[in-house]
């Protein structure tokens, strides 16, 4: 239904609100760099990062390796205060969005969380809900409010962005459940970039895809870095050495909490590591 506001100004009824909107673009700040300073993490009294470091730059892909079990989805989590919905999980140290600490005690977890979206392995679309609305979900969880032409608009912008627009473009009122998984992880991220964040954050997106569908995800992360700045996990290291500008090697010793062993610019990495731990795993000796 569209109805005018006071100033005669076309208007439209938010479908999520119930209440009178002028449409709008939903608009960020772009892309920011994210600086890991000191960070220590634990869940009860076990240990599992050890006064990590590391500066995501923007407008980059930022690759963290390492063998399971050193700790990097923890870091992953950590980066966008995911790890404190676990009961025991505690931390030390501070996580800066362009200066700013995400966990300083007088700023809301929403605030980290629309500004550093996160892409799980799994693809989690609401399975029952259209893809239209899929995408538009983050809106409603974050109280952002537009008109009807500026959802459209969002939906054909991220869908594109996410390199699945051309694919679904005319069964946007079909259920999420009824894409496969490669298309599933695509609406996944094109779900997280509708709200505009400043870093996406990526915990093995192509883990349980087909090689065409993992290579899709890559030219969709190739497009989106000089968008929105990206941080992968990923235990394939061609795909790291594919997709990645710079790279962070994450290791933990038996009994030992994950510590970065190296990291910088992954092609440097790759060809010409300075910790032989690192030579060994990029070349497959180990992990």
């Amino acid at each position: 239904m569209t109805t005018t506001d006071t100033t005669g100004a076309p208007a439209d009824r938010d479908e999520f609100t119930d209440t009178l909107v002028q449409p709008r673009v939903i608009r960020g700040q772009g892309p920011a760099t994210l600086e890991a300073d000191e960070i220590s993490a634990w869940f009860g009294d076990h240990k599992v990062l050890d006064r990590v470091s590391l500066t995501m730059p923007a407008r980059r892909v930022t690759a963290l390796i390492g063998p399971s079990g050193c700790g990097k989805s923890t870091f992953l989590r950590i980066l966008n205060r995911m790890h404190e919905l676990i009961g025991s999980a505690s931390l030390a140290g501070r996580v800066l969005l362009d200066g700013d600490d995400v966990y300083d005690r007088g700023r809301r977890i929403t605030h980290a969380r629309r500004n550093i979206g996160m892409v799980f392995q799994k693809p989690n679309p609401f399975p029952a809900m259209s893809l239209y609305d899929n995408v538009l979900a983050g809106l409603k969880l974050n109280a952002i409010k537009a008109g009807r032409d500026a959802r459209d608009d969002l939906v054909e912008e991220c869908l594109t962005k996410a390199g699945l627009w051309r694919e679904v473009k005319d069964r946007l009122r079909q259920p999420g459940g009824a894409l496969s998984g490669g298309q599933q992880q695509r609406l996944c991220i094109a779900r997280s970039l509708a709200v505009r964040p400043r870093v996406l954050l990526m915990d093995e997106p192509c883990s349980a895809l087909d090689p065409t569908s993992t290579r899709r995800i890559e030219e969709t992360i190739a497009e989106l870095k000089s968008e929105v700045t990206i941080v992968i996990v990923t235990h394939n290291m061609q795909q790291a050495a594919r997709v990645s500008d710079t790279c962070a090697f994450f290791l933990a010793s038996q009994g030992t909490p994950g510590l970065i062993v190296e990291h910088g610019d992954t092609q440097a990495m790759f060809a010409s590591p300075r910790d032989v731990r690192t030579a060994d795993y990029v070349n497959g000796r180990f992990g």
